[in-house]
């Protein structure tokens, strides 16, 4: 087999236009969902509602004194949700594609993604301006915080999920189904969120508001991804 043969993207997904019509418009219907969960928490936060109360508990919940290496590992891991750490990896990987591949749309997507993160959480961390966790207000929104969604789950939601999504599509050749790594997502995004909460950094509703909010992010980047076919830039 020539090498440019074995380097050409040999699709076994169903590309017709009608079925990534209806994987796009499953995907906004997802987003559509997520957005209204990060709605309804931060509507529950701001009239202080059974969330809300949650909060106040979870946070005063007595923590383990972190020394040594116990420390390192729970630091470690909230690495894992630090934008510049997930953005190094995420655009690293979606490079190695699209050279692999002679497409620019993993690396395209890549950058979209990281745009829509900095816009959307970034101007709703501005915009609530809530304290975090360890300061313990009673009345913690507007407040000139950053805490308010997550930023570090709603970085390990996306770029990790994208992550998983690029190279699942890129192995999806014949005689391959696909490198699921989907798992790994799940994985990565729940221990971001324990360490967090055992060191305190965060509200049990920051992490479930960045979790709603990013897991809008990536479906919407996903549903973009479906719509614009090119047989120039597969997908």
């Amino acid at each position: 087999m020539s090498t440019q043969s074995e380097d050409r993207f040999d699709d076994v997904v169903d590309q017709r236009p009608d079925h990534r019509r209806h994987e796009m418009n499953v995907a906004l219907r997802w987003a559509a969902v997520l957005t209204f969960g990060f709605i309804l928490v931060t509507l529950d936060i701001l009239n202080q509602g059974m969330l809300y109360r949650f909060d106040q508990y979870v946070a005063d919940i007595k923590r383990p004194k972190l020394e040594g290496f116990s420390n390192f590992l729970i630091l470690r891991i909230d690495d894992l949700g630090l934008r510049w750490f997930t953005a190094t990896i995420l655009l690293i990987t979606a490079a190695l594609i699209s050279r692999r591949f002679k497409s620019w749309r993993p690396l395209n997507l890549s950058l979209l993604s990281l745009v829509f993160l900095n816009v959307f959480v970034g101007l709703a961390k501005i915009g609530f301006g809530r304290c975090k966790a360890k300061e313990d207000f009673d009345v913690c929104m507007f407040t000139n915080g950053m805490a308010y969604p997550s930023g570090h789950i709603s970085n390990a939601l996306v770029t990790w999920g994208l992550f998983a999504y690029i190279i699942f599509r890129y192995t999806h050749r014949a005689p391959f189904e696909g490198f699921k790594l989907y798992w790994l997502v799940a994985v990565i995004t729940i221990a971001v969120g324990f360490a967090s909460l055992i060191r305190n950094t965060h509200w049990f509703t920051d992490l479930l508001g960045g979790m709603f909010i990013g897991g809008a992010i990536l479906v919407l980047v996903v549903a973009i991804d479906r719509f614009i076919p090119s047989k120039r830039q597969p997908s």
